[in-house]
């Protein structure tokens, strides 16, 4: 296993030993999207590391974002809204994994 503590790792228990990790967050969003553009959207978000879409409709996407803290989630969802096709990239829950 390696030492970098994920949303999955954490949901499976398959690591008990939190205290390295004490600045990893995990974050849900909402990205909604002009209906033309969802497609390359949803392509960029699932380029980015530690980015996954549990949800698709026609204009807005689910997404769980992990990284270092939470300003670093909040410029990754600032960046996502400047997209072309992006009209907002809203945090819903933000977690920290200690």
């Amino acid at each position: 296993m390696t030492d970098k503590l994920t949303r999955r790792a954490l949901l499976t228990g398959a690591s008990a030993d939190t205290s390295a990790h004490d600045n990893e967050h995990i974050s849900s969003a909402v990205v909604s999207v002009l209906p033309a553009h969802i497609d390359a959207v949803s392509a960029r978000l699932l380029g980015l590391a530690g980015v996954e879409i549990h949800h698709r409709t026609d204009s807005k996407l689910v997404a769980v974002l992990e990284g270092p803290g939470s300003g670093a989630l909040g410029a990754m969802l600032a960046d996502i809204s400047s997209w072309p096709g992006v009209l907002s990239a809203n945090m819903v829950f933000e977690q920290r994994l200690d």
